[in-house]
């Protein structure tokens, strides 16, 4: 078992930045691929980014190229997600999840997820 607490969420203006952290329970941490989320309200929870277990490995989607990155310390059992240049259409609620076999960005491999940290941004 994992348990995952996202923190870090909160508002901010176009343009600035946020940084997310997520907080994993457990000795095992190394053992699993993490991955960030999102949800804006009406739509479905999509893809933001991946770190393999290592973190010699990191995948993002399009959108978030150039603006975000993720990071993990295996020795905090902490994953990170720093967002830069935000938009407003990066409003959403942001989940962290952990996966002990894939590194990738399909949802329903991640077996453990966290409660969401609300982002908002404001132009």
């Amino acid at each position: 078992q994992v348990q995952l607490v996202e923190s870090g969420g909160g508002s901010a203006q176009a343009g600035g930045s946020l940084r997310l952290s997520c907080a994993a329970s457990g000795r095992t941490f190394s053992t699993y691929a993490m991955a960030w989320f999102r949800q804006a309200p009406g739509k479905p929870r999509e893809f933001v980014s991946t770190i393999s277990r290592s973190g010699s490995s990191k995948y993002y989607v399009d959108f978030v190229k150039g603006r975000f990155t993720i990071s993990r310390d295996n020795a905090k059992n902490t994953v990170y997600l720093q967002m830069n240049s935000l938009k407003p259409e990066d409003t959403a609620v942001y989940y962290c999840a952990a996966s002990s076999i894939y590194y990738t960005a399909n949802l329903d491999h991640y077996e453990y997820w966290g409660q969401g940290t609300q982002v908002t941004v404001s132009s």
